[in-house]
């Protein structure tokens, strides 16, 4: 290759680097004109009203509002538990209303984690067995499932648990295993309701840094429903749901 040629490839690199760095991070998540109402009698109740939301590889976002305003109406749909009345979401490019229920318990399964006030750990269940269900329900052979959960519980400090069921754990413990579960699969975002509404201030304080440490570490997205404004303020946008409607809060 002359010097000519040289140039030119170096010119076709640099200008293929100054592309690939001008386009915007891709969005795993998105809801378009999202629309929520139910009809109570001759009335209709409107929930949510032509909802836009993006979110972006790995960004942490939170929603907040007055109770009663919708939060964890939107959550649900994001995150396929419930269809809007109109508009579109879009996981990773699928539009979640025109797939049947086992295309879209799948899909949630591979490209979403949850995270709830309450657990929802299964009682009869370890710590570890508990963190990999989503492993083992995405069909994950069950030697395999239990190292993929047991290390993930180890990085969320919780090595010394692993055989605990629900009921031998704290409460900022439970949370510790909810959230090796969400994770456990690697997926693109995890939704988070209220993940430390029922924890104490130091307890919540120290799930907050470990949501940033795994986000950091793992890339993941992380969407927060929450009235906590410690746990708000470590997003890194807050978004208000007030009449129907997100507003990007200024900072």
């Amino acid at each position: 290759m002359n010097n000519t040629d040289d140039a030119m490839a170096s010119h076709r690199m640099s200008s293929n680097m100054t592309a690939m760095e001008s386009i915007p991070a891709e969005a795993v998540l998105q809801c378009r004109a999202l629309c929520k109402h139910y009809r109570q009698g001759s009335e209709v109740l409107h929930i949510l009203n032509a909802v836009e939301l993006e979110v972006k590889a790995g960004e942490t976002l939170a929603i907040v509002g007055p109770s009663g305003a919708g939060k964890t109406t939107l959550l649900h749909m994001l995150g396929g538990l419930d269809l809007p009345s109109s508009g579109r979401v879009l996981l990773g490019g699928d539009d979640l209303a025109t797939l049947d229920d086992r295309q879209r318990s799948a899909l949630r399964n591979r490209k979403l984690g949850f995270v709830y006030q309450f657990h929802h750990l299964l009682g009869e269940f370890s710590a570890v067995e508990n963190a990999a269900m989503p492993l083992l329900i995405g069909g994950m052979g069950k030697k395999q499932a239990r190292a993929q959960a047991a290390e993930l519980l180890e990085r969320v400090g919780l090595s010394a648990r692993l055989e605990h069921r629900p009921a031998q754990l704290s409460g900022g413990e439970r949370q510790r295993v909810a959230i090796a579960r969400a994770l456990v699969n690697r997926p693109a975002c995890v939704l988070l309701d209220e993940p430390t509404g029922n924890l104490d201030r130091d307890t919540a304080d120290s799930v907050h840094g470990l949501l940033e440490q795994l986000n950091k570490e793992f890339a993941i997205s992380l969407l927060v429903v929450t009235h906590d404004p410690a746990l708000a303020g470590r997003m890194q946008r807050v978004l208000e749901l007030r009449d129907g409607q997100l507003q990007e809060q200024t900072r």
